[in-house]
């Protein structure tokens, strides 16, 4: 086998191990496919090389690019002489995790704490009321308190996310000798 080839096999099997591993940040296969091929490349991308190397179809590779950046792990560059868009990969591995954790938990966070908040509500609407049955108003109370527990955990979760995007998690877990933040 030629070193060529050998490199070959070497960055492909990156590539692949990112597509089979992406989907933990909601990420497609063929999204992570096309990550780990920007990730190895010198030079940005147009989306037609993108095309090209991964035989995805001009429409398909668009989305993903977008999709890819929403979650800041590609950016459009611009190059003096070319007209059409390129792409980079992030090459800050610590700082794409960073953006994809606190993308996707904010969202989730907040969605959580919307509907623990409506609950609270009703449930305290249903608490006022005078003639409300004994097992009922248990009941509720004792929602209300497994709702208050979960609050605290959502509190907490926020609190680990603004430690990610502050680069405060850093202090408690360092970064290698070498890396930046």
């Amino acid at each position: 086998m030629s070193g060529n080839e050998q490199l070959e096999r070497a960055r492909e099997r990156v590539i692949d191990a990112i597509a089979q591993n992406i989907n933990l940040y909601g990420v497609t296969d063929s999204v992570g496919r096309l990550y780990g091929s920007l990730y190895f490349q010198d030079e940005p991308m147009t989306l037609d090389a993108m095309k090209d190397e991964l035989g995805m179809s001009k429409t398909s590779m668009s989305t993903s690019v977008r999709g890819l950046m929403e979650l800041k792990m590609v950016e459009k560059v611009w190059k003096k002489g070319e007209r059409k868009d390129l792409y980079r990969a992030e090459m800050d591995w610590y700082q794409s995790f960073s953006d994809l954790f606190t993308i996707k938990w904010r969202a989730g966070v907040g969605a959580n704490i919307n509907a623990i908040e409506k609950s609270k509500k009703e449930l305290l609407d249903l608490l006022s009321e005078k003639d409300i049955e004994d097992d009922t108003r248990l009941e509720a109370e004792k929602m209300m308190t497994k709702l208050d527990y979960a609050l605290e955990y959502y509190d907490w979760l926020q609190r680990l996310v603004n430690s990610f995007e502050t680069k405060e998690i850093f202090e408690y877990i360092p970064l290698k000798k070498g890396n930046t933040d």
